[in-house]
Formats: C-alpha cells, structure tokens, sequence
C-alpha cells in the first residue's frame, strides 16, 4: 500500500472517530440538572462541542423533561424552529435504538421549512447521519434511532409503528383530529423518555390553547417565548415589523399574544389581567344578574366596591361567582343562588341582595301565570336572611351599548379595568375570549351576535344587563345609542 493511499485511509479513519464521538456524545450541560432530576441518564462524554447556545425560553423548553405533551409558544423571531430541531434531536439521544417523528401542517411546510432547519441543526453540530429519500427518514448510526418526516394533512396515514417521540411544528394550522390520531403511536414500550412536543404562532383561541393553556392538564407544559428575547436578531426587526402590521395583528404575530384578530371578537378589551382571585366582601351588598334562558340558566354573584378619590368616585365590578344550571327554571335558579351565598350570612343582620336581569323576565306567558321577577320574589319570602331590591331593566338596550358598557368597565380608554374576575367563573372567561361578532358570507359585520355555539354569550348577557343598568350611556356626553366603538 502506498504511503499516499495509507495516509487517505487514516484521515477516513479519524474522520469516522470523530463523527462516531459527536454522534454518542452527551447532551448540553446546562440540561445534566434537569435530566438527573427527571431520573434520566445523562453521558458521561464531552458536552462542550455543542454550538447551540440556547435562548431562556429555548432552555426552559428543553429543561422540561418529565411533562408528557409540551409547548413552545412565541412570535416570529423567539427561535421556535430551532428548539423543535434541537428538541427533536435530544429526544432521539434520549431514546437510542427507536423511532421517532417530526411533522408539520402540509408537506410545502414540512419540506421547505421543518426538515430543512432540522438538517440545518445537524450539519452544524457535526452529527453523522443518513437520509433515505424514498420513505423521508433519517438515521443515526451511533445511536440506532430513526426520524421519520411525515405531514399532518390526513390523519389515517398517521397509523403505524410504536414512537418513543415526536414534534410538530406550527401545531395551530394543524387539525385537531392528526393531533388525536397521534397521540395514540405515543407509545413504545422501551422509550426512557416517551414525550410529543410542538411549537406554534398563537393562532386565537382554538384547540391548541384550549388543551395547553385553558384546560391547565398537568400531562401538558407551555413555554411563552417573549418578543426581543431572539438576541440573534437585527436590533429594529420587531419595530420595522410594528410599521408594517395592523394593531391586533402585529399583538399576535409579533408580541405573541392570544386573541381573536380575525373573527371579530366582541370583547375585544377582555385580557388575563381581568383574572384575579376576588373573594366576598361582607362590606359590600350582593349584586344577582340573570340571563332568563332555559337551556342553560345562567346568572353571575357580584358586588359594586366603590373607591373614592379626592376627584373622582371609581366604581369596580367583582365577579365572585357563576351559576349554569342545564334545562333548569327561575325557582330553581334562585335556591342554587340561595344555598351558594348563606356561607356569607353573619348575625341577625339581613343580606343585601340587588338583583338584574332582560326584559323578558317581567313578562307573563300563556305557560306561566306569573313572570319570573314574580317567582324571585316569592322564593326570597322564605328567607328572611336577606333583603333584596329589584334592578330589571324594562326594556332591552341595543346589544351594541351593552357591549360597549361592558368593554369600558373591562378597560377604559385610560387603561382601567373596572371588572376583575374569579378564575372559578370559567363559563364568564369564555363567553368573553370566545364571542364574535356575525358576519355575512361576504365578510362583512351584520351587528348581531354569533350564536353558533349554544353553549356561548349567556352568562356575559347577564352581566350585561347588570353593567348596561349601573354603568351605561348616559343621554349627556359619550357615545350615543347605539353606536359600537
């Protein structure tokens, strides 16, 4: 043998040494705490040749490593590729030997977008590999793991092998039903660390913030990456993107948020900061407001706390409780109200109970000899431990000045909010993240509510028509009748 083709072959030689090094090599040091921690096994091989000098919310992504189901939640720029690639490349460490699956919303994304920043990672971190094209997978000689790309677009073709993990990438343009239909490959009974996660662009408030954000499951984690975090970014990239986008798009977009741009949200000024813990105030009287529907029976427990300045009386509204009752009656209606608040009776003195509803409840049917302001009444002459007073209104407003007397109290002009809400009241929260407003095939607003979901708007009607009675338009100054801001 030559000395020439000798010193080829050596060169080939520790050219494999080094790949097969890279390839077995440990995971990032700053995960050793939280992989010891999680009971897994971190290597005992070099950890410093990684390149990867992760974002704080990149790092608190990774560190999760117990959370069955996890999230990684920001705007454009807070780096949610590159932690689904380098996610997607330590559950493969994690899980040597077996399968795993990176996917994403169509096959253009997957290709163009997805796969290209996960080889992308594994070029720069020097990790050897082999890609077959035919059946769109990867394996890891070192390890013996495989990754198999595949798309969300048809969800039957997600049957098939046992996975150890996967990642998707913008989970909110995926369907539900692929999200379910995977769920169930979750499952390789050898994994040391069975795990899905995903990352995504807030997209509203659909399935996947209801299942990471509003149902608060313990088996699923959400990090919120935050807007400027990304200190790769040229120093104007949020404020050349705040010149180009519209208000609530650039909140989305850009700082991440979650809200309703495009469906017209009618509550448009609700946020998270109207969700406080609001306990009974015994200084205060009760406020009862009612939406006089059968199917459900909904009414809201509040009280009216005034706060005096040395200009100026501030009023704020204190949602302390809900009550939904299914193909229920006003009597019943009001003993569920009766049974919640005795808790609260202290002494001889009575409760001081104000009670508000629609219209509707002072009418008199051919079902119903009397209306049910009538039935409230007469179910109160039994219990003395409280006085009430009646506040109906006896003419319905236009539901554009409910509406807009309701997103006044939920933040002013001045950036008041003057209605704070118990975090029991779920039913409330939802009416105001979900509501829309109807439009017309054409896109248009028709100025009525979108009732498409029987489930909605009952239960922010009847706070309405307590907030419309105590703090609606008034004839002198403001917005006329009517009129929507």
């Amino acid at each position: 043998m030559s000395r020439l083709n000798l010193a080829a072959r050596i060169d080939r030689l520790e050219h494999r040494q080094k790949l097969s090094q890279l390839g077995r090599r440990g995971l990032p040091d700053w995960l050793e705490p939280a992989l010891i921690e999680g009971g897994l096994m971190s290597s005992n091989l070099d950890a410093s040749s990684w390149h990867y000098d992760a974002l704080p919310a990149q790092r608190t992504f990774h560190g999760d490593v117990t959370t069955r189901f996890k999230g990684y939640s920001g705007p454009i720029g807070s780096g949610k590729s590159y932690a689904l690639a380098y996610e997607a490349l330590f559950l493969s460490q994690l899980n040597p030997g077996l399968m795993g699956l990176i996917g994403a919303p169509t096959y253009r994304m997957l290709e163009d977008a997805t796969q290209r920043t996960f080889f992308d990672v594994l070029e720069r971190e020097g990790i050897n590999y082999t890609f077959t094209k035919h059946d769109n997978r990867v394996r890891f000689p070192e390890t013996g793991s495989e990754v198999i790309f595949r798309t969300m677009e048809n969800p039957e073709r997600l049957r098939g092998p046992n996975l150890a993990w996967f990642a998707l990438d913008e989970l909110t343009y995926t369907h539900e039903e692929a999200w379910t239909r995977i769920l169930g490959r979750l499952r390789h009974p050898q994994a040391r660390r069975l795990c899905g996660c995903a990352v995504w662009t807030p997209k509203g408030y659909d399935w996947v913030h209801k299942r990471f954000v509003e149902e608060k499951n313990r088996d699923y984690g959400l990090v919120h990456a935050t807007p400027r975090e990304n200190k790769y970014l040229p120093p104007d990239f949020y404020d050349q993107l705040k010149e180009s986008y519209a208000e609530r798009f650039y909140r989305q977009e850009v700082l991440g948020e979650y809200l309703d741009i495009f469906g017209g949200n009618m509550y448009y000024a609700f946020s998270e900061e109207n969700v406080t813990e609001v306990g009974y105030d015994r200084c205060l009287p009760l406020s009862w407001a009612l939406d006089f529907n059968v199917d459900p029976l909904c009414s809201v427990i509040c009280q009216i706390e005034e706060r005096r300045t040395m200009y100026s009386i501030e009023h704020f509204v204190r949602v302390i409780d809900e009550i939904t009752l299914r193909n229920s009656n006003t009597v019943a209606a009001t003993e569920e109200f009766i049974r919640r608040v005795s808790a609260f009776v202290e002494g001889p003195r009575p409760i001081l109970v104000k009670i508000y509803g629609d219209a509707s409840g002072n009418q008199r049917t051919t079902k119903a000899s009397r209306t049910d302001y009538e039935l409230i009444k007469e179910v109160f002459r039994g219990h003395p431990e409280f006085t009430i007073h009646l506040r109906q209104n006896t003419s319905n407003p236009p539901i554009k000045d409910r509406v807009n007397a309701v997103n006044n109290m939920l933040k002013s002009a001045a950036g008041t909010r003057s209605i704070l809400i118990d975090p029991s009241c779920k039913e409330l929260i939802k009416d105001f993240r979900q509501i829309r407003w109807q439009r017309d095939s054409a896109g248009n607003p028709t100025g009525e509510i979108d009732k498409s979901d029987t489930n909605r708007t009952h239960v922010s009607d009847a706070l309405s028509y307590m907030i419309i009675k105590e703090f609606g338009m008034r004839p002198v100054g403001g917005p006329r009748a009517g009129y929507l801001a």
